[in-house]
């Protein structure tokens, strides 16, 4: 008995060195819906506005391609049967590379664009990051938590005013220049 005694002394004197001087004061907690952060956010949209600005015009290039080869395979279809064997074959030999090239340039532009929407991505996530930190900051916040939660009382979640803050900081920030567009190459031809 005394043996017991001693371990649920000696096992309480240990609980009580744990808990930390402070921790009667209560924590300031938030949480904050990053999802809808980079979905909402102003600095999110203009983000995704220089990246069609700056795809379009290989987007257009590619559409145009397109048609130019639905109208060449379309006259093959209506004229191959009236047409000279070695034109006929010229035709279907120039369709073929066209859609094989038009296939590449397609291949590329989806690279291109998952490149660069993951770097804007990447500078977008560190930018909220930031904003979050700064508002949790002024707000005294002990704890703000992201990613992960299983349950969160209404109360808790200040996405809105975060998202506040960012649309503040998007009006008063001065305009971001429009990336260069980086001049592609030409394909060498084979």
């Amino acid at each position: 008995m005394p043996r017991l005694r001693a371990l649920t002394l000696a096992l309480s004197a240990s609980l009580a060195a744990m808990v930390p001087l402070g921790a009667h004061a209560e924590l300031k907690i938030a949480v904050v819906n990053v999802p809808q952060l980079l979905e909402e956010a102003p600095q999110a949209k203009t983000a995704l506005q220089a990246l069609q600005d700056e795809f379009a015009p290989r987007q257009r290039e590619i559409v145009a391609q397109q048609n130019a080869l639905k109208a060449k395979d379309e006259k093959l279809q209506r004229d191959g049967a009236v047409m000279a064997e070695n034109e006929r074959r010229n035709a279907e030999k120039d369709l073929r590379e066209g859609q094989r090239e038009l296939q590449r340039k397609q291949n590329e532009y989806a690279e291109d664009l998952n490149l660069r929407r993951n770097e804007e991505l990447g500078k977008l996530q560190r930018s909220l990051l930031q904003e979050v930190q700064v508002f949790a900051r002024a707000g005294t916040y002990d704890l703000i938590v992201g990613e992960g939660v299983l349950y969160r009382a209404d109360a808790l979640d200040i996405t809105a005013q975060v998202l506040s803050a960012l649309q503040q900081r998007a009006k008063t920030a001065p305009a971001a220049p429009k990336p260069a567009i980086p001049a592609k190459p030409p394909a060498p031809k084979p």
